[in-house]
């Protein structure tokens, strides 16, 4: 039978788990590099950039840093990301709602 003040602590539960991920998430960073580390990119596990590394060499060559710079941006994002799919799969104990299947 359902019980609803069980189920009102497990959605508090939940909540509250939620509430330390993002936490966690803010303080941890992930690091993507490309061109062979002449661009790095850090973020945090929130999406937001805090620091990028531009080798010297690129300086005088716009498109090839624009190329680098992009790829590196995009990695370190889909990197975010998974990394919070691994930790909400965590939190609900291995239940995969992201898969398609």
């Amino acid at each position: 039978m359902f019980d609803m003040k069980e189920f009102q602590s497990l959605l508090n539960t939940m909540q509250e788990q939620i509430k330390e991920l993002e936490s966690s998430a803010q303080d941890s960073v992930i690091t993507a590099k490309s061109g062979g580390g002449l661009v790095g990119v850090s973020m945090n596990g929130a999406g937001e950039v805090v620091d990028i590394s531009i080798d010297d060499s690129l300086l005088e060559d716009k498109e090839s840093l624009q190329i680098l710079l992009i790829s590196a941006l995009n990695d370190a994002h889909k990197s975010v990301e998974s990394n919070k799919r691994s930790q909400a799969l965590n939190l609900l104990g291995g239940i995969n709602p992201f898969n398609k299947s």
